[in-house]
């Protein structure tokens, strides 16, 4: 349905232009001078030819079939325009002309008209308010992108438009080709998720890289981008990173939970390798798109300079990649050409006036050790080094090497033309030793995620109705926040173990239950209208009898009210006190795109103040699960840290997944917490001591 976006035969441009400056100008030069393969038509009322070619009045006029169809007109006249892009039966419309909803209410109407009008004639755009887009292969830039790129083996997609002009000026610049370059504006209905869905199945292209400010659907998202990563590598720069997209919330997922954090969780998940700044991307992108994975994570180094092999040595261990210990017998081999005074350990050293074949038997010696995973290749310029000579080098043995092979010729001016080499023959180059390292690590990453076998997530027995009727109550009262005891039977529904515990009325009726139950108890205030009890008093631990009980109940019922007037007090929950156990928190807060956010981290002062959490989306999987303990700083205190007794992995982790089908079952829940499930030693099981859940009004 979208191949005529790729591999067109004949395009219309609808607002040619005669005047040079002028878009519908430009993008009827770029077309001409790619030299693209099919039909060229421009279209305007007023002129015979421009640029040498005939021009029609109208698309309709336009003799024989048209697969492709550029607007560059007043945003107005787009819908009628489309009409007869309808009628004339092209089904696929690039709309280049800005004016719609990026600019308000009026415009957002003229999207809606335009969209009709492409629904009822099947009609896929991209666009409004773009660039255009461009495929190497056909040789069609339909775009008005001052610079057309060389052919390459990369996919870009980007929603914005100048930020895709300039990267396209600084991939000409470092060399980087692109079989097909997209922008698509406001993505009124052709956007990332279509086009990642297209690509999975190019066979030219080997990396996809894109621009992202927002994903409308996210579960669909990630579902697509994990088929797409599992056949080529997909890489995100993602904007809008700042705590100011995080919402406001009463419990602790809802205040840690934050859009970045949804994207971190939803992009690792599917596979989908992150980059931090445009620059990160494309470090990735060149050596994912001209280079093979590496097995493992083992690195050699080749360099002509002790300073420089030590930084990436740095780089290596700070990166979490191993340094390749090469055999015994690699390193008498390299003791027969090397000189002397060489370092035959890695960082292999050939010294300062290493020759090209130097580097070169170096570098083919430690491609053939099993040891060795990746090569980079150090060069610095000194008055010996014969900078193209090695780059050439170079280039010849990656071209048949089944391990990756990255340059860092280190230098400007003098290193130029071994650099330009390097990258027209697919070796890609980085200025310094940690970008080289950072882009070997996301491939490893990558290779690593590939070999993970896919997981379905666990289903549990559970009692469905329980919850159902639970939440039609609270709606029925008019509430949205359910209290301690219904929390509690929910948690029951889906397998949890709880302490004993009772929403108690008075006061007589909260002895009476301590009494039944053994002391010590916990007493909580039971209020929906105060979120952290122990802030206003409301939770007294180690009530040790009766008469601690009433105290304790006097004491809230007085001083709890003077402090909050208008809190509405149900009366106390009298809980069963459980001292043993290290606290977790486990909880959940709906993202609007991806929709259930799970929340992990160590209870308490952990996530009060260090805010030691980590997120996924749910449904988990049982990996998902142990990656979530892992990845926290204090994941050491669970597993046994100065001497104490591990806790009960096995229990916490089923708890995360209980948790996630509940919160995958019904979506009305917007905000949830366990706070805190109290883990046991080994074996000794989980308890939920406290729950908040919030639903949909």
């Amino acid at each position: 349905m979208l191949e005529h976006f790729f591999t067109p035969t004949s395009v219309a441009l609808i607002g040619a232009s005669a005047e040079p400056g002028k878009v519908g100008y430009d993008i009827l030069y770029n077309l001409i001078t790619a030299k693209f393969q099919g039909a060229i038509y421009p279209v305007n009322p007023k002129a015979a030819t421009i640029l040498d070619l005939p021009v029609f009045k109208t698309v309709l006029d336009i003799p024989g079939k048209v697969d492709l169809a550029v607007i560059v007109i007043p945003s107005k006249f787009v819908a009628g325009v489309l009409e007869q892009c309808g009628e004339k039966g092209i089904d696929a419309v690039i709309i280049i002309s800005a004016g719609f909803k990026e600019v308000g209410p009026e415009g957002a109407l003229l999207e809606q008209q335009m969209m009709d009008v492409a629904h009822k004639h099947g009609i896929r755009i991209i666009g409004p308010n773009c660039l255009g887009i461009i495929s190497s292969s056909v040789g069609l830039n339909a775009s008005f992108a001052p610079v057309t790129p060389k052919n390459g083996h990369l996919g870009l997609l980007s929603q914005s438009g100048a930020l895709a002009t300039a990267v396209l000026d600084w991939s000409t610049q470092a060399g980087i080709g692109y079989n097909k370059f997209f922008t698509f504006g406001n993505q009124a209905d052709v956007a990332t998720i279509d086009l990642m869905d297209a690509w999975r199945c190019d066979p030219e292209i080997r990396a996809i890289v894109a621009y992202m400010e927002a994903v409308t659907d996210g579960q669909r998202f990630m579902e697509v981008a994990e088929a797409t990563s599992r056949v080529k590598p997909v890489i995100v720069v993602k904007s809008g990173t700042t705590a100011a997209g995080a919402k406001a919330a009463a419990s602790h997922t809802g205040s840690l939970a934050g859009s970045d954090n949804a994207y971190d969780a939803a992009l690792h998940q599917s596979g989908v390798l992150r980059a931090r700044t445009v620059q990160e991307l494309f470090d990735y992108a060149i050596a994912f798109a001209n280079q093979p994975l590496p097995k493992g994570r083992r690195i050699g180094i080749v360099t002509n300079a002790g300073g420089p092999g030590i930084l990436c040595t740095d780089a290596v261990e700070r990166m979490g990649m191993v340094l390749a210990t090469p055999s015994a017998e690699t390193i008498e081999i390299l003791r027969t050409k090397l000189p002397p005074a060489a370092n035959f350990h890695n960082p292999i050293d050939v010294l300062g006036d290493a020759k090209a074949a130097v580097y070169e038997f170096a570098i083919t010696t430690l491609l053939a050790d099993p040891n060795v995973d990746a090569i980079i290749t150090v060069v610095t310029p000194q008055t010996s080094t014969e900078i193209f000579e090695t780059a050439a080098a170079v280039v010849e043995i990656s071209k048949t090497s089944t391990k990756p092979i990255l340059g860092c010729f280190m230098g400007g001016a003098l290193m130029q033309k071994g650099v330009d080499h390097l990258m027209n023959n697919d070796v890609p180059n980085y200025p310094f030793p940690e970008r080289a390292v950072a882009s070997l690590k996301a491939m490893a990453d990558y290779a690593a995620w590939l070999a993970l076998p896919k997981q379905e997530p666990t289903v549990f027995a559970a009692d469905k109705a329980v919850v159902a009727a639970a939440f039609a109550k609270t709606r029925g009262e008019g509430r949205v926040e359910l209290n301690a005891v219904e929390c509690a039977d929910i948690l029951k529904a889906y397998g949890f173990t709880l302490p004993g515990n009772k929403l108690c009325r008075n006061e007589a009726d909260a002895v009476a239950f301590a009494d039944s139950i053994g002391y010590p108890v916990v007493m909580k205030i039971a209020s929906p209208d105060i979120s952290h009890k122990s802030d206003v008093g409301g939770v007294k631990v180690g009530l040790a009898d009766a008469d601690a009980v009433r105290d304790a109940w006097q004491t809230m019922m007085k001083t709890i009210p003077a402090r909050m007037p208008q809190a509405d007090i149900w009366g106390v929950e009298i809980q069963q006190m459980v001292t043993q156990g290290k606290e977790v928190i486990l909880g959940m807060s709906r993202d609007p795109q991806f929709g259930p956010m799970m929340m992990f981290g160590l209870g308490g002062i952990y996530v009060e103040v260090l805010k030691d959490v980590t997120f996924r989306i749910a449904p988990l999987t049982e990996r998902d699960a142990r990656e979530m303990l892992t990845e926290i700083r204090g994941a050491k205190l669970l597993t046994g840290a100065r001497g104490e007794k591990p806790v009960d992995i096995e229990t916490l982790v089923e708890s995360m997944l209980r948790l996630s089908q509940l919160v995958s079952d019904f979506p009305e829940i917007v905000e949830m917490d366990i706070n805190p499930l109290k883990v046991q030693p080994v074996d000794g099981g989980a308890i939920a001591i406290d729950s908040r859940i919030t639903i949909k009004a």
